[in-house]
């Protein structure tokens, strides 16, 4: 899986990432959907990879996620940030996921 990062997505998670204290991971929140095929998908910072987390190397952001989420995701995918709506998105050529991408800190 591989996510490119925008240059506003880049400069509104830079803040958080910069100390080197926490790490991105793409997640697929399950919790409260009532079922695994209606995830919603969410940025986190973590202080740390747990034992199902696999690290990818994006474009420039590494980030962490579970491979057995993998399936509900496309290979390449973009991240981007909007000022003007104050929320990340989440898409791929062929869709976008959210334009409402939660950031969890």
């Amino acid at each position: 899986m591989h996510i490119t990062f925008t240059e506003a997505a880049v400069k509104k998670l830079s803040p958080y990432l910069e100390d080197g204290s926490r790490k991105l991971k793409l997640l697929y929140d399950m919790e409260g959907c009532g079922c695994a095929n209606n995830g919603v998908p969410a940025l986190q910072l973590v202080s740390e990879a747990s034992v199902d987390d696999q690290e990818s190397a994006g474009d420039p952001i590494p980030f962490l996620y579970e491979p057995r989420h993998e399936v509900f995701f496309e290979p390449r995918m973009k991240v981007d940030y909007s000022e003007a709506a104050n929320s990340f998105s989440l898409k791929s050529d062929n869709q976008i996921y959210t334009n409402q991408l939660r950031l969890l800190v």
